[in-house]
């Protein structure tokens, strides 16, 4: 019995013994929580794809089709608030023939603020501000395009999935102001819903 009381404080005098040379970074870390780095503040490049369904005022051609572009931003956060604001550029492929025209967005883009609320790692927003797009008209062999400007609202929900990664999914409504076309002899504008997905990378 003493015989296995003492090679039992031998063993644990040598564990200590070695615990104590073993180096402190080589001990086991959990991996950090999803965040975006801790904060949602500062500046932001992504990309993003979606559909966009559109009508076009005074004329029974109804737009619709993948729509896909970049965006970038700066966010401020004080507490669990968040502000800022975003860019994007979009290049669509909404179009419709209702005889004699067809209707097409070829592209567009906003310049919007953008506030929310952060709870953690997920930001709830909401988005408005300036749109810009391109509205074309194909009738009886010829091409007429006008671009115009309007606005934009919608809201959005962010989740950080690594440190540095987020993914968004966003709804945008659009209204770009009306323009005389000499193809339909009136005035035509464009108001689309625009429902997309994208990703963010943090800086």
């Amino acid at each position: 019995m003493r015989t296995i009381l003492a090679a039992a404080v031998s063993l644990a005098g040598v564990g200590t013994a070695a615990a104590a040379d073993f180096p402190a970074d080589r001990y086991y870390t959990a991996p950090a929580a999803l965040s975006v780095a801790g904060s949602w503040a500062g500046p932001y490049l992504g990309a993003n794809i979606g559909y966009e369904l559109a009508t076009v005022d005074n004329n029974p051609t109804k737009p619709s089709g993948i729509a896909g572009g970049i965006q970038a931003g700066y966010n401020w956060q004080r507490g669990q608030f968040v502000f800022g604001g975003e860019g994007d550029f979009q290049l669509s492929g909404a179009d419709a023939t209702v005889a004699p025209w067809q209707f097409s967005n070829p592209w567009f883009g906003t310049v919007r603020g953008r506030a929310g609320v952060a709870f953690s790692n997920v930001l709830v927003y909401g988005t408005a501000g300036l749109a810009y797009g391109d509205l074309r008209l194909d009738t009886a062999g010829l091409t007429e395009s006008h671009a115009s400007i309007g606005w934009t609202a919608g809201a959005g929900i962010e989740v950080g999935f690594t440190p540095r990664w987020s993914a968004k999914a966003e709804w945008l409504y659009l209204d770009l102001m009306d323009r005389g076309f000499s193809g339909t002899g009136t005035n035509n504008g464009l108001a689309a819903n625009l429902i997309r997905f994208g990703v963010n990378y943090h800086f």
